[in-house]
């Protein structure tokens, strides 16, 4: 159901941005109202906080992307424990607008990790709803890049309490929206694979 409320959200949105006629206006405000009130129903969540959510959305809308830094190490790889659940991860987060993914990636480890990394080739584009990650109001593509180790010992940011090198049998309690232990053991096998090819969804 989640899905058919985020679809009609962006084709209302698509139309909003796209319509000069007035009367196909007033249609697509209320499509977008009635995903908001759907989205509200479904989440139990007030109607304000969702329409929150899609208030400061404009134009066509695209996929959101996620993009996680992933560092090998003697068979292990680097996760991170994210400061909101106190859950690991590999360091990443949202695309900043200005960034190529290389820069984005490379900011990411650096203030989630603490070191200095050089973006070796894209691992994996995967995307959320083709994996049991928990509901999301925004349909988000996710990019794992193989980076390089620079040595040293990582050590937690802002973000982060802690950042540490696991390996494939001992992957500590995963943050559900950010990594699934699918993903995590799809990661160990492309970078134990040389010359493994993108996997993609």
């Amino acid at each position: 159901m989640l899905e058919y409320i985020k679809r009609i959200q962006a084709l209302a949105q698509c139309g909003l941005a796209y319509s000069e006629n007035q009367y196909d206006i007033e249609r697509y405000e209320e499509l977008r109202a009635l995903s908001v009130e759907m989205a509200s129903r479904l989440s139990d969540t007030p109607v304000e906080l969702v329409r929150g959510l899609f208030d400061h959305e404009s134009g066509y809308q695209t996929p959101k992307l996620d993009v996680r830094g992933v560092v090998p190490r003697g068979g292990k790889l680097l996760f991170v424990r994210e400061r909101l659940d106190g859950l690991w991860t590999f360091p990443g987060g949202w695309a900043d607008i200005g960034l190529s993914p290389r820069e984005n990636v490379s900011k990411e480890v650096r203030e989630e990790a603490g070191l200095e990394v050089e973006p070796l080739r894209l691992l994996a584009v995967l995307d959320k709803k083709c994996h049991p990650h928990p509901p999301s109001p925004w349909h988000t593509w996710k990019l794992f890049i193989l980076c390089s180790d620079p040595g040293g010992e990582p050590g937690p940011g802002p973000e982060t309490l802690d950042a540490r090198f696991f390996g494939p049998e001992e992957i500590p309690p995963l943050s559900p929206t950010r990594l699934t232990p699918g993903q995590a053991e799809l990661m160990f096998r492309l970078t134990e694979e040389e010359g493994a090819a993108t996997v993609f969804d």
